[in-house]
């Protein structure tokens, strides 16, 4: 859960540590509130999870506001409250967001609490909140311990404390309970000093249930990050599966081969920090830009100092972008600094991504792929013995046959979902499918159906999730 933690702060440009310091403070609040255990352990787990929704509207902020990293994060400090963006643009991004943070929970197999507090985490106490369909009293009480917590924590970093006991006075029967608000202030300036001062201390006995761990499989990490470029879908899945089977190839130890796949399945972790405009630039970016891709690896090994437990896939996913002649990022470290591992996960990735569309290319076939990893690794990017296993198990040379899923669609839909996953419109699917957009549009009805979903990004975490794509 520190994991999807991690991304979604990465996702509204906060410090890494925003939603574990919001889950803490929620909880607190929700103890002086007279909650149980119970609530105090939904507070927290909704303050983790609040922002997992993130990747997936990520595109339709950066198209709103520019840049979707900065944009949120001055949203998220007070500085451009999303209230001041027109409802009817914001609406529907809060409706993915929900959706997603919503099936999320659903996953995780959370209690009911949870996965109703993160769909409706946008109500507010006057009803005027996204999608305003509750107001106080049916809004849940945890909707407004967490919202106070984290803009606690994030308005108070920005603006001090004073600020920020303001900004929420201010919303008093507005946005929270004013008994809720005037209880948070009472506590506010202890509770921020004890963050600060040691936060990696137990909390009290009567918080222990809020601070158990729930362990939840890396593929859904995967493919929350992925959501953030539609034409990402799976890529991360593909880039583990890949890494696997040629750490198999290579004779590895089979604990190495697991942390292959575990690295290969969240190297994308940074990449939640960098603004859609950068990765979506075609052709050769400028100094700023590409400075920013090279920062990239670095967030993914941040989150090893968040994540003990994922410490050493952590930080060999950090490594997916070095190169053996010291030109990778970003320690640009070369040669035998580079282990076997690094460099066989650095293959994988690269090898997946030629053989990917990206918006200013269509993929590359197999053999001009090839042609093109064997040419990197004779100017010294890969190692050309690792390149060779790489492209012998890209080319089928596995151990096991993969297992196919069982799913409710038929092979059509599964064919339209697989590509409104990248982004194509209905139109684009239409055109390359060669029906009408009328029978693309039935079909994603069905989709949305069977898959008990109403958004695109809900249908792609669901299908990937399930193995149906």
């Amino acid at each position: 859960m520190s994991a999807l933690a991690f991304v979604g702060d990465l996702s509204k440009g906060q410090p890494t540590n925003h939603s574990l310091r919001t889950a803490r403070l929620a909880a607190w609040l929700a103890a002086e509130d007279g909650g149980g255990s119970e609530e105090c352990h939904a507070a927290y787990n909704i303050a983790l999870l609040r922002w997992s929704g993130c990747t997936a509207n990520a595109a339709g902020f950066g198209e709103l506001l520019g840049d979707d990293v900065a944009g949120r994060r001055s949203m998220t400090a007070g500085i451009q409250p999303w209230f001041n963006v027109p409802r009817h643009l914001i609406y529907p991004l809060a409706q993915i967001h929900c959706e997603i943070s919503g099936d999320i929970a659903v996953m995780l197999s959370m209690p009911h609490v949870v996965e109703m507090g993160l769909r409706n985490i946008f109500e507010t106490y006057d009803g005027q909140g996204i999608p305003g369909l509750l107001k106080h009293p049916h809004v849940p009480v945890s909707v407004y311990r967490v919202a106070l917590a984290g803009d606690l924590e994030a308005i108070s970093r920005v603006h001090g404390i004073e600020a920020a006991l303001t900004y929420v006075g201010n919303r008093s029967n507005v946005k929270y309970p004013e008994a809720l608000v005037q209880l948070l202030s009472r506590f506010a300036q202890d509770w921020l000093a004890l963050l600060d001062s040691d936060e990696l201390q137990p909390l009290d006995s009567r918080l222990s249930a809020a601070l158990e761990s729930t362990e939840i499989p890396l593929t859904l990490v995967a493919d929350v990050i992925d959501l953030k470029l539609p034409w990402l879908a799976g890529y991360s899945r593909q880039v583990a599966d890949l890494a696997r089977e040629c750490g198999a190839l290579q004779g590895l130890a089979p604990n190495v081969q697991e942390q292959l796949y575990g690295a290969g399945l969240i190297h994308g972790i940074g990449r939640a920090a960098i603004p859609n405009w950068v990765w979506n630039t075609p052709g050769r970016l400028d100094a700023s830009a590409w400075e920013q891709v090279r920062l990239a690896p670095y967030w993914t090994w941040r989150a090893a100092q968040q994540i003990r437990s994922l410490t050493v896939e952590v930080n060999l996913a950090s490594h997916a972008y070095e190169r053996q002649n010291g030109s990778g990022y970003f320690r640009s470290v070369a040669d035998q600094a580079i282990t076997v591992p690094q460099r066989t996960l650095a293959a994988a990735a690269a090898w997946t991504a030629l053989c990917s569309s990206r918006p200013w290319r269509a993929p590359f076939g197999k053999d001009e792929a090839s042609a093109l990893l064997r040419d990197e690794a004779k100017r010294g990017h890969f190692d050309p013995v690792i390149v060779d296993a790489v492209l012998a198990a890209a080319n089928g040379h596995r151990l096991k046959a993969p297992t196919k899923a069982v799913t409710v669609l038929t092979d059509r839909e599964i064919e339209v979902l697989a590509r409104i996953s990248l982004g194509e419109s209905n139109k684009e699917v239409a055109r390359n499918l060669a029906v009408s957009p009328s029978t693309v549009r039935t079909h994603v009805e069905s989709i949305f159906r069977k898959l008990e979903c109403s958004t695109r990004a809900a249908a792609t975490l669901k299908a990937y999730t399930l193995g149906i794509i």
